[in-house]
Order: C-alpha cells, then structure tokens, then sequence
C-alpha cells in the first residue's frame, strides 16, 4: 500500500509539474497576441495611404486598368497561412478544410499551393495536398516583415510569367464572437482597381513615373500590405487557438489533479486504517 501511495503522489507531482508547463505557454502566447494586435493597426494605417495614393494615381490616367482575363491554360495561386507551431486544436484542420477545394476546383487547369507555417505542412503532407512552396510561420511578431517579403517574392516570381490568372489568399483571423477562428477566402490578384474611386485633387501630385507604372507599383505595394496584414492576423488568431487550448489543458489537468489527490487521500486513509487493526491486533494477543 506505501509503495501504491508513493506512486500516486509522484503522479501528482507530474500533474503540477504539467501544470506550471501549461501556464507558461499560456503566458507566451497572451503575450504574442498581444504583439500581434499592437502592430495591426500601423499595418492597416499603412495599406490605407496606399489606397489613398493609388485612388489619387487613378485619377491621372485616362482610363482605370482593366482586370486580366481568366482561364484557359493559366493557373492559379492558393497563399494559405497556418500555424508554425502546435498546441492550437482544429486551427489547421480548418485553415485545410477551406483551402482544399480551392486547390482541387476546375476553375483553372492546374493551381499551386504556397503554405506558410511548419505545423500545417505536415498536417498537409497528412492529407496527401501537394505544397508547391512552404515556409515557417513567423513566431515573433517582429519576424513578420521579413517573412512577407519571402512570400513576395515566391508569389511575384510566378506571376512574372505571365501564366498566373488569379491568386487567393486564406488565413484565419480572431472573432471575439466566435469561439474558434474564422477562416477568410478573399483575391489577392488579379488586383482589382474598382475598390478605389478616383480622387482628383485641385492641385495634381508630383510625379517622377508614368501614371500607369506608378499604378502598377503601388498595386504590388498594396498587395504586399494585404500579405503583412494576413500574416499579422493569422499569427495572432494562432495564439488565441494556444490559449484557448491551454485553458482546455489546465481544466484537464486540475480535473485529473483532484482525481487523483481524492485518491491519494483514499489510500491515506486505507493505510491508516490497516495500521490500526495492526495494532489493536497486535495488543489483543499480548494479553494473558
């Protein structure tokens, strides 16, 4: 009976060992939301004055760009954006569930598929999708800017063939009113002009470029300002699906710590209990 009791009081001790292990993940990743909600909002002010300047270079050429045209032996461009880490629940399995039929629809002939985050690859690789190009998710906020530019490149690279149609971009993004991360499906290219109305101003900007070349790099601007705000909102959604998994955790692992400190007492008390009827059986004999 001691050596059962030693046993469950050394399982205990695991459990609060876990349980600090728990409470030090769930610290990291308020932490990072925290990061990541921080700099959201310069992201957003940033790709703001991009439009802005774009809807001011709209209005010096004669006619808005008109969008590509899709199909035939073009392909497309799946950007989708997991998590790099585990300990998030279904994060990935979601992000999956919205990104394979895009991979697998007819739209086009054949579409690549970019995947950022080491920890939805594999959960990919599980699923028999083929990654055309992967990277690691950022795991610091600060990390994020260099990590659109990788994307960037990878993305402008294909497109400068001229063989791309359309490019779409999914990442998750936190809800306050929902308990798990929304997953978002939007366009990223063909880059669609029409969202911004031409603003003519009394007096017209000074240019070193052509209107249309002005056009063409302020678009690549603004699509590199939607790649860093999906980054930003991908990794922040990631941590919120950490701490919601570690509040999960700690629930289980104080549920499992009552069980077994109820036990632990149980067993106390068996020990106890026979000790006594050893002695009192041991002073009944001893008497004449």
């Amino acid at each position: 009976m001691a050596e059962r009791l030693a046993e469950v009081e050394a399982r205990i001790e695991s459990v609060h060992q876990l349980s600090s292990v728990i409470g030090a993940v769930r610290a990291i990743a308020a932490a990072r939301l925290r990061e990541a909600k921080a700099r959201l909002p310069g992201i957003q002010t940033y790709a703001r004055t991009i439009g802005e300047a774009i809807a001011q270079a709209l209005a010096l050429v004669p006619q808005a760009p008109v969008n590509a045209a899709k199909g035939g032996n073009r392909k497309s461009i799946v950007l989708a954006i997991g998590a790099e880490q585990g300990f998030v629940g279904n994060f990935n399995g979601r992000l999956l569930d919205a990104l394979t039929p895009l991979t697998r629809s007819s739209r086009t002939p054949s579409c690549e598929l970019l995947l950022v985050g080491s920890h939805a690859a594999s959960a990919a690789s599980e699923r028999v999708l083929t990654v055309n190009w992967s990277a690691p998710m950022a795991t610091h906020a600060q990390e994020i800017a260099g990590l659109a530019n990788r994307i960037a490149d990878a993305l402008f690279d294909r497109i400068a063939n001229g063989e791309v149609s359309e490019v779409l971009l999914v990442h998750a993004a936190t809800d306050a009113q929902q308990p798990e991360s929304p997953v978002q499906v939007r366009p990223l290219l063909p880059f669609d002009f029409s969202r911004f109305a031409p603003l003519a101003r009394a007096q017209p900007p000074i240019i070193q470029l052509p209107p249309e070349r002005l056009l063409a790099q302020l678009a690549d601007e603004y699509v590199f300002a939607e790649i860093c705000e999906a980054l930003v909102l991908s990794f922040a959604a990631e941590n919120e699906a950490r701490m919601q998994a570690m509040v999960a955790a700690r629930e289980n692992v104080a549920r499992r710590s009552d069980e077994l400190a109820a036990r632990a007492r149980l067993m106390r008390q068996e020990q106890i209990t026979e000790e006594v009827i050893e002695l009192a059986s041991g002073g009944r004999r001893a008497i004449p």
